[in-house]
């Protein structure tokens, strides 16, 4: 039996009424009702279709049939807590831990992204008997009071708030507004000695330092692409002081960046965080998520003495969910279609880039992609109110983005696996003709010439004359 459908006007007065007033809705001021997805799509009580371009929780794409028919059917069956012996909960993690280096071998299943980050914490505490934590500027890990903490995105919003004594916030490794940019000699080694600065300045104060955590790829903070080599030197700081790392997994992982299964590989095979934390896509909507990590990390953890139990962590319809969800990565080759319809969505607002002076910047990593508008390219002013304009403007014509970062001026990507590059063709064209009138009711122009990152100039072609990338083309090289 289905629940009565109410008026959208009923659904909204009944949410003032009973649900906080700090839980927030997309689009405030007139919020759309979603009632059914497919894929990329997703359909309002009208039956209007919108594409989602920012729906990283359905990762395999809304309602997959195998995932949907895979928890029905174990559903069907039992369901029950991981006390009892199970079939699901061994061969899940068993796949699961196929995916990552050998040396992540035990798994934690729990039900967020927050409850992994949380779990993350209390064994990196209890591992190393320190209590601080280093994180980054921008971040978020989550919703619980352990994580706000280190979650400058959301304790810098608090009037009045004082930062932990026991945590330490280290710059975000963004090269291009942060301290060290793309035209530093090493900006991978001047951010990761700016953690060990603050391991130093710790110790100082007698405090030790159990972890650093970090998004592989930071999403709030701005869809910031740490440089290579980084998390190998914060790393090596942070194990001399006896703390652990920590990789956030919850955004990026489970093939999103294309070339690899997980973010933190882009690094390098040479490194290896020592706690690796997941959520979101790893049900497709289905709330489970999981922490790996060590033989030696959850041997301590287990020496403490405390049992850990949780009641729904892996219980048998969500590893079934899980399972699944492999299942369709694999079979339909969602890493390649991300790494594939990736690289043509950037080269796409590449060319916006090179075409409205509104794009300052273009970055991302499969379809991990976010687009930075700046109204001044040499002061990098942020173009926070025109950031909104585009969201807005896009969501008139049934597009479904949404804009992040510190400044709240990052267009950022983050759809169902299976978007398509048709899908991608859309949604840039529709950004194309925004930032097209934006601009020229600002007055902006692309200047005559510009210039490219190693100091040469080029002609500014695309100021006045569009490409349309197709699949067949290549990548234009301009002169």
């Amino acid at each position: 039996m289905t629940a009565e459908m109410f008026p959208k006007e009923k659904t909204i007065d009944l949410r003032k009424k009973h649900i906080g007033p700090s839980c927030k809705v997309f689009f405030s001021h007139d919020p759309i009702k979603i009632v059914r997805a497919k894929g990329q799509y997703m359909y309002d009580e009208n039956g209007v279709r919108y594409l989602d371009c920012i729906n990283n929780v359905a990762h395999v794409g809304h309602s997959h049939p195998m995932v949907v028919k895979a928890g029905a059917e174990q559903m069907e069956l039992l369901n029950t807590n991981s006390r009892f012996l199970h079939d699901n909960l061994v061969q899940y993690a068993q796949r699961l831990q196929a995916t990552l280096p050998e040396k992540l071998s035990v798994c934690y299943f729990v039900n967020s992204g927050s409850e992994a980050n949380d779990l993350a914490l209390r064994l990196a505490w209890e591992y190393t008997g320190h209590k601080d934590v280093i994180t980054l500027d921008n971040a978020y890990h989550g919703h619980v009071s352990s994580l706000i903490n280190i979650s400058p995105y959301k304790f810098h919003q608090l009037a009045n708030a004082e930062q932990s004594k026991s945590v330490h916030v280290a710059l975000s490794p963004d090269l291009y507004r942060g301290n060290y940019r793309q035209d530093h000699p090493d900006p991978a080694t001047a951010y990761a000695d700016d953690v060990n600065n603050l391991i130093q300045k710790a110790h100082e104060k007698g405090h030790k330092v159990a972890a650093f955590i970090a998004e592989s790829l930071q999403s709030c903070g701005g869809q910031v692409i740490p440089p290579a080599g980084y998390f190998q030197k914060v790393a090596q700081h942070v194990h001399r002081a006896g703390g652990l790392f920590i990789a956030d997994e919850v955004q990026v992982g489970f093939g999103r960046v294309g070339t690899h299964f997980w973010a933190f590989q882009l690094q390098g095979e040479d490194f290896v965080p020592d706690i690796v934390t997941m959520g979101k896509p790893i049900g497709n909507g289905h709330p489970m998520s999981c922490v790996v990590t060590t033989r030696e990390v959850a041997e301590a953890f287990k020496n403490s003495g405390m049992e850990y139990f949780n009641t729904f962590g892996g219980n048998p319809v969500s590893c079934a969910i899980g399972l699944a969800v492999l299942d369709v990565i694999e079979k339909e080759d969602l890493q390649g279609n991300a790494l594939r319809v990736g690289g043509y969505l950037t080269r796409l607002l590449e060319q916006q880039k090179e075409k409205h002076p509104l794009v300052g910047d273009v970055r991302g990593r499969g379809l991990f992609v976010g687009a930075e508008l700046v109204r001044d390219r040499v002061k990098l002013t942020p173009a926070t109110a025109e950031a909104q304009d585009i969201i807005y403007k896009l969501k008139e014509q049934h597009i479904l983005l949404s804009a992040d970062g510190p400044h709240r001026n990052v267009l950022k990507f983050k759809p169902p696996m299976c978007f398509s590059e048709e899908d991608a063709d859309m949604v840039v064209e529709k950004i194309d003709q925004i930032l097209t009138d934006i601009e020229k009711a600002l007055g902006l122009q692309m200047p005559s010439t510009v210039h490219t990152e190693n100091g040469s100039r080029k002609r500014n072609i695309c100021g006045h004359r569009r490409f349309n990338l197709r699949k067949t083309d290549v990548i234009i090289q301009m002169e």
